[in-house]
Formats: C-alpha cells, structure tokens, sequence
C-alpha cells in the first residue's frame, strides 16, 4: 500500500504542538507494518535550514488567486523519520520566518487560506501523478484544516485514490472568507451547507469532513463528544451524519518510544524502567530539574514535585490551576514546575506567582523540548485539567515515565487514565487520578487525594508500575489505521 500523509508540522523538522509528534510517530509505524509512505510537508524556512543533501524531484505549475505560480517538489531525508519527505516549496507562501502558522510578533499570516489552499492543489496534482513521477498513492490522509480542502479536491477526478481527513482538535477551523473560495477556482456547487460553506465563510475544516471517504480523530471519547454541542462547534450534525453513514472513526493516539523512553532518553540526568532504579532516577531527575530552573533548595527534605506543560490557553484548564494553586501551596508542602507560553495575562498570572514563592513555584515560558522530557521524569504527578482534549500527549508521555497523570475526564484523556478508587487499587489497575467537574474545587479535591495517596510508598509505587506497563505505543494505532485503510479499498465516492 502506498500512502501519501500530508501534514502541516512533523517533529522534529518543524513543530508547533501535537500534531507534529503524530505526523512522526503514526508514519514511522506505518513504514514499519510494510505501508510505504511520503511525508509531504510545506517546504518551510525553518525546515529546510534543519534539512541535509535536499533534492529537488520535479517542477510544475499551481494556478489560483488570480495567479500561476511555479512549485518544486523537494526530497529529503531525516535520520528520526523513516519515509522520505517530500516538501512543496511555492516561492513567497512558505520561505518566510515565524511559525507555520504565524509571523514572528504571533500575529496569523494574513494569507494563510492561500497558503495552505495552494498547498492542498499542489498536493492533489501529487496525488493525481501529474508532476511527473512514477509514484501515485493509493490513500491520501490529510490532517486538520491546513489540508483539509485535499479529499475536497481528488472528488473532481474520475480515478483517484481513497482519502481519510483525521481531525486533531476540531476548535481550528480553518474559515476564511468567500473570496478565496472564488480565488482558489472551487467549483460553484460546493457554496452550500452540504458543501464547504460554514455561516457564510469558507471552512477547510467542513470540505475533509464533508468530502473524505473516512474521516477519524484521535480517541473514541473526542470522537462521541464532537457529534454533540458545544464539543462539535457547529460541525456536530455533520459529524452525527459521518458517524451514521460509518465513516467517522476513533483511534488514540499512541507515543513513539524510541523518542519517548525513560530507560534510554538523552535528556535525563539518570535514565530508569520499570524494573531499573524507578525511585533513584525519578530522584536524580527531580534534582537536575530543580537546580536547572533556579531552585536555591533542590535537596531539600522530600516534597511531592507537581508538573504543568502546555499552552496557557483555557482549553487546557490554566485558568481552573491559576485559582487552585495559592490554596495548593498553603495547603500542601508541594512545589510545582510550569513549562509552556500562550495568553499574555496567564503568562504574567504565572510570573507573579512564581516571584511571589521562588522556591515553590518554578517557571520556564515558552517551550523547550529537552526540558519537557526532563519534567516528565522528575515530576511525581503531572496535571491537565483540560476543558477538552481530543486525545492529549503528554498523559501518555507520563505515564511512560511512571509520573501517574491527574486528569479531566474528557476526550483522550477520559480513555487512557484509570482513576485510582478504592476498587482499581484493589485490583492493580488503577494509573492516575479523574475528576469530572471543570470547577477549581474539583480539581484541588483530586490534587489534595492525590498527595495523600504519595504518601503511602506501596500504594504509589503500584500507580507507578501499572501506568508503565500500558502499551501505548504506535504500533497498536497504526494497525488500527491500517485496518481502516484497508477497509476502503473497494469502496471509493468519486464525481463529488
């Protein structure tokens, strides 16, 4: 099976959250089950600077916004990547600083729609074998808004090949107004609600859904959730529709663990397993961590270590932590590690704090991936008390690296914790704590049961030593995508 797996960011060329560790790990899996996959990614600024001994593979004309632009396809290798990467390099779209998404002051670039619109017309005419290579796929996965217009666009033809759209975190919708749909030469039929039109705006994220011939997101829960306001944003009559015709699936996401890995990552200051120096080298990481991001006291008498990472965003519960943690810390003896940057105000919430109580509160805006795998591995318990979270990563990443994860029963994370009740104690199974309500009491309650329960060792050490033992690895996803890839084989809509 051939498969072209178009994507916006993949680690570690280019990341800016999630979905660049999915690209990665999902199509390394994939590669590995005998799938041959390209990766094909915009040939970003940033990219090609972290890129050796690129090759350019073919040269063809993108028509739309009012002009014909020339476009190269470029081939790379990446020794943490096991497909070649393909790049389509469009002179002015991609060859710019900043993010992929944004300039260097965080402001959207104001031509995005084009971007990523003449991105997924290059991708199409790739997928079509029309830029003059022997090589055609037999399955296009495209993943959220920045392709989701690429299933829309392989409808038009009369042979090509099946399309899956995965949706990663359906509140980016990608809607841009109705004069890039005109610009972009979109045929008039698609301007209507069963189309791509989205009150009154043009939403890539509606044409992957509408138009691919399976569409999945990333954890059964997220998948049940978006058919239902105010999860779907909109999109929840669709999505229901999508999921009754079955073509709207759930698959969590899995770890890579050759990235991943307690027992051999570089990053950590004593690396440790499940059944090498678990106590020791959590201890020695929680030291490194502490001397690192300025702690006076790092050796002091044993507190539990809390840890944060992600954006300061409320999706992702900051504003329900900024209430709790002044009663946490007059409560408790904990100190807490915060890693991560997004809304100004939760930014300077979090400095005051940490100004206030310097050796309790301990900050790093902005994100540094060595220093996440680092708190991964020091921490004693790692919060998301996310509003929603389509999947989620780094419970995944904790309990790898036996840091049980205190969670918001929602999405991923509602699949892939077991709360630790008196009946999952009993039975061993238990990984991590639950709460329900996103209310800054229920959050402080689970905290609170949580740090009781770190003080009884025993009981500890087996929340440690069942989250280790999950199988969270690619390899069981990517065999449920292959699954679902083969599903389709037979049955391919075309003439949309």
């Amino acid at each position: 099976m051939r498969l072209l797996f178009a994507t916006s960011e993949i680690y570690p060329v280019v990341k800016t959250g999630g979905l660049a560790d999915v690209s990665a790990g999902l199509s390394n899996a994939l590669q590995q089950l005998g799938v041959e996959v390209r990766l094909l990614l915009p040939a970003y600024a940033v990219a090609l600077e972290r890129l050796q001994q690129v090759e350019e593979l073919a040269r063809f004309d993108v028509a739309g916004c009012g002009r014909q632009r020339s476009a190269r396809l470029l081939q790379a290798r990446h020794a943490e990547l096991d497909s070649p990467l393909w790049l389509i390099d469009i002179p002015g779209l991609f060859d710019r600083p900043g993010n992929p998404y944004q300039a260097a002051d965080g402001s959207d670039w104001w031509d995005n729609g084009e971007r990523f619109g003449l991105f997924c017309l290059a991708a199409a005419e790739l997928a079509q074998g029309r830029v003059g290579l022997s090589w055609q796929p037999d399955l296009v996965q495209a993943n959220d808004w920045q392709t989701g217009l690429l299933p829309a666009l392989l409808t038009r033809e009369s042979r090509r090949p099946r399309t899956l759209f995965t949706i990663h975190n359906l509140s980016y919708g990608g809607h841009f107004p109705p004069s890039l749909f005109t610009g972009l030469g979109l045929p008039p039929h698609w301007w209507q609600i069963e189309g791509v039109e989205f009150y009154g705006q043009f939403s890539f994220l509606k044409a992957g859904i509408q138009f691919a011939d399976q569409v999945t997101t990333v954890s059964p829960s997220y998948a049940a959730e978006i058919c239902l306001p105010p999860q779907g944003y909109g999109f929840d009559g669709l999505l229901a529709r999508r999921r009754a015709e079955g073509a709207l699936h759930g698959i969590l996401n899995g770890i890579d663990t050759r990235v991943w890995n307690p027992a051999n990552d570089p990053a950590l200051a004593r690396n440790y397993s499940l059944t090498a120096d678990l106590a020791a080298g959590k201890a020695a990481n929680q030291q490194a961590v502490l001397r690192q991001l300025g702690a006076a006291h790092p050796a002091r008498p044993a507190v539990p270590l809390l840890a944060f990472i992600g954006r300061l965003v409320e999706q992702k519960g900051i504003d329900l932590l900024l209430e709790v943690l002044p009663s946490l810390l007059q409560q408790t003896a904990a100190r807490v590690v915060l890693l991560g940057s997004g809304m100004a105000h939760y930014e300077a919430a979090l400095r005051t704090l940490a100004a206030q109580q310097p050796e309790r509160v301990l900050l790093h805006i902005g994100y540094d991936e060595v220093l996440a795998h680092r708190v991964e591995a020091a921490a004693d318990l790692f919060l998301m008390p996310s509003r929603f979270e389509p999947c989620g990563l780094n419970q995944l990443y904790s309990l790898a690296y036996g840091t049980p994860p205190l969670v918001r029963a929602t999405g991923g994370l509602r699949d892939t914790v077991t709360d630790a009740d008196a009946t999952s104690l009993a039975a061993g199974t238990a990984t991590g704590f639950v709460f329900h309500e996103a209310t800054p009491t229920a959050l402080l309650q689970t905290v609170l049961r949580a740090l009781r329960l770190w003080q009884q060792p025993a009981l500890w050490r087996q929340l440690q030593e069942a989250g280790m033992g999950q199988d969270f690895s690619w390899q069981r996803s990517a065999r449920s995508y292959l699954q679902l890839y083969r599903q389709g084989e037979a049955d391919v809509r075309t003439g949309q």
